[in-house]
Formats: C-alpha cells, sequence, structure tokens
C-alpha cells in the first residue's frame, strides 16, 4: 500500500448540489520520488522509499547526500517507507515520480503528520478535565487536579495517571478519512475533515487499513 507525502494547505469547504457544506482540508502534493527500493536480500525487508520536498543539501551529511547522488536525484528534505503489499513493482522504477492519481475520488486514507505543539498545559487543557468550584472557600485551587493517588497503599503515584505537562508535538494518525475531490492539474487532493499540523507541515496520505 504505497503513499504519499503531501504539504498541508489549510482547510475549506465543498458544496454539494443540495447545498450541503463539506469540510476539506486541502493537501499538495509536491513532487513524490521513488527514491529506493529495499529487498530481504539487501536489506532484511521490502520496502519503497518515497522521498518528497527538494532542498539545499547544506549542513546535511554525507551519507544523506550520498543517498541521493547515488541515484541522481535531487536533495529531498522528507522521506517515508511504504510496504510494496498489494503495489505493482514493476511500475515503480529508482527515480519515477507518483502522482496524485494513485488516489480515488471517495477512497479513504489515514493521515500522519505532527500536530501542532501547545507547550506545558494544565490538566484541564490537556485532558479537558472540569474545573472546581469558582466559590465556597474555593479560593486558589480552581484549575487544580485535585488528588492524584491513594494514601500508604499503594503509596505511589500510577503510571499513565493524567497530569499537567507538555501537549502536542506528536506523531498522530488519522484515519479513515475520505477523498473528496482530486485536482490533477494543480496536483492537489482534498480530503473531508481535518488532520493533523499547522498549515504548511508536511503529511504522509496511505490507503485506510480499516476501512476500504
Amino acid at each position: 500500500m504505497i503513499g504519499l507525502i503531501a504539504r498541508k494547505e489549510g482547510m475549506s469547504r465543498l458544496f454539494t448540489e443540495e447545498g450541503k457544506s463539506i469540510p476539506v482540508t486541502v493537501l499538495k502534493i509536491h513532487s513524490n520520488i521513488v527514491s529506493q527500493i529495499k529487498t530481504f536480500d539487501k536489506d532484511g525487508y521490502e520496502a519503497i522509499q518515497i522521498s518528497a520536498v527538494d532542498k539545499s543539501e547544506k549542513n546535511k551529511s554525507k551519507a544523506l547526500t550520498g543517498h541521493f547522488k547515488k541515484n541522481n536525484i535531487n536533495f529531498k528534505n522528507h522521506s517515508v517507507e511504504f510496504s510494496p503489499i498489494g503495489t505493482d513493482e514493476e511500475s515503480l522504477a529508482i527515480g519515477s515520480e507518483l502522482k496524485v492519481d494513485i488516489f480515488e475520488e471517495g477512497q479513504f486514507v489515514d493521515v500522519i503528520g505532527t500536530t501542532k505543539g501547545k507547550g506545558f498545559a494544565g490538566t484541564v487543557k490537556r485532558w479537558n478535565f472540569a474545573t472546581q468550584d469558582a466559590t465556597h472557600g474555593n479560593s486558589l485551587a480552581h484549575r487544580k487536579p485535585g488528588s492524584i493517588g491513594q494514601c500508604q497503599t499503594p503509596g505511589r503515584v500510577w503510571k499513565g495517571k493524567k497530569m499537567s505537562g507538555h501537549m502536542g508535538n506528536v506523531r498522530q494518525t488519522t484515519q479513515n478519512l475520505k477523498v473528496q475531490k482530486i485536482d490533477l492539474e494543480n496536483n492537489f487532493i482534498l480530503i473531508k475533515g481535518a488532520v493533523p499540523g499547522p498549515n504548511g507541515s508536511e503529511v504522509t496520505i496511505k490507503p485506510a487499513t480499516k476501512k476500504s
């Protein structure tokens, strides 16, 4: 199931013939190039590496720049590996470009991106905790989480306890999103609903694993 690397341009909406508004995320597909084909004999597993977004080689490692120069490919900033299962590998060669037409309108996809970083957040914002009383003697603990454990038994805080801490800036997969429209001329793909990450960030689109 091969996919694509795209850039999130922002959100918009489409209208059906009945006048119903459908929120969509606009994703721009830049030059997605097959940069490596991994095999069992050489690498120990099978995968197809797709690279996208041209970038200068400045301040990059020799190993990374050599990886692209070996195959006469311009240096790319993002690379993702996809499973070759269900893919016609014979039609894919190193250096070949993938377009948005590998997806179809109405198809369901999974989109992987890095969420917006929110910094250090309290439990009300991070975990949607309810606030404490605004009055009745409470003057200092309106947004505090309350008790975080028991007494001497077990005498510790349980692992996984929802508490204050860093919020956002994590890899997230949003599953089963519908491809609402494909613009072959401009290489845009419009996905119904929201996808993780800020505008201008890179996301990975691949066929949905739980829904066809």
